[in-house]
């Protein structure tokens, strides 16, 4: 790299006009077009860089023919300038969002049974952070939240990770196991294990379709070779919790959605066989830019929240 001035002993701010211009031109590699998209003269664009370059002490572009092309040094900083103008960007978004609504907001989206047993505690902490914000829930099954979020109607929803997930970010929180929940005076409570061959012949008691949940223990059991008998089908896993108590049948949950009542033994928790039925939970956020420091809280809450819940039992 070529030196055009001393290093200096204390690093000092980059211009944030001059490094717009040398991503700019980096991207189109021609100093018309940058000022175009810049709306600056060409005389602009190169002051800029000549001024970017005699700060740093690096040469960060290669003239050959009409065309710019980007030195090793160029490349370096490149990878830093993208970066420190998307936060920049993010930041602008984030005061824009502020000022328009008179104090912060988050939208979020979880299904019902995350709103009743995770949410609340992590929603109590927030507010002793952030008291002024307004916070929007919405309690809607996986499939709806990825439209909502899709939609730009939300910005996180805490729900299972989808199928598909492309277009979104998908930050893993826990993974649980489903097992068979049943009455104390249900036959497997009583032997202590499953037989296996008197499942087909159960009531079951499950979650309603065509959620996620419902769809992954259709296809465990499909692939297990068995269909199961559908006594009651429901939108509630506490109305599935509430009528398996009663005899009424069998249920397929997660063991932390009844972990009271495992506790005081109202119900029964056994594995659904050798082959295991987990799934994984976290939240889901669009693409591009960092998260604020709302969302940044509100995922440390969140994964504070569902320490030890993998697996539970």
């Amino acid at each position: 790299m070529d030196r055009m001035n001393p290093i200096h002993t204390t690093a000092q701010p980059l211009d944030s006009r001059q490094l717009r211009a040398f991503v700019t031109l980096a991207k189109t590699a021609s100093f018309t077009r940058s000022g175009q998209e810049l709306f600056l003269s060409q005389s602009a664009v190169s002051h800029s860089l000549k001024g970017l370059e005699n700060d740093i002490g690096c040469r960060l572009f290669d003239r050959l023919g009409k065309r710019m092309h980007l030195t090793p040094a160029g490349e370096h900083l490149l990878h830093y300038a993208e970066k420190i103008l998307r936060e920049m960007a993010s930041a602008r978004e984030s005061l824009t969002r502020l000022g328009k609504w008179g104090k912060g907001r988050l939208r979020l989206a979880a299904s019902p049974t995350v709103c009743r047993y995770i949410l609340p505690n992590v929603l109590r902490d927030f507010r002793k952070e952030f008291p002024d914000w307004l916070v929007s829930l919405e309690p809607v099954d996986a499939p709806q939240a990825v439209d909502l979020l899709r939609e730009r109607a939300i910005d996180l929803a805490f729900t299972l990770a989808p199928p598909a997930a492309d277009s979104f970010e998908f930050v893993p929180l826990f993974t649980d196991e489903m097992a068979f929940l049943v009455a104390p005076g249900h036959p497997w409570s009583v032997q202590g294990r499953v037989v296996r061959e008197d499942i087909p012949t159960q009531n079951f008691i499950l979650y309603r379709q065509p959620s996620h949940t419902s769809q992954l223990v259709e296809k465990y059991f499909h692939r297990e070779g068995m269909v199961l008998r559908l006594s009651i089908e429901t939108g509630s896993m506490d109305a599935i919790k509430e009528l398996v108590k009663l005899g009424l049948g069998v249920g397929v949950l997660a063991p932390w959605v009844a972990r009271c009542e495992l506790e005081e033994k109202s119900l029964i928790a056994l594995p659904l066989g050798k082959r295991k039925l987990k799934r994984s939970w976290g939240i889901l956020r669009a693409h591009g830019g960092k998260p604020g420091l709302a969302e940044e809280t509100l995922l440390k809450l969140c994964r504070a929240a569902t320490v030890g819940m993998s697996g539970a039992r």
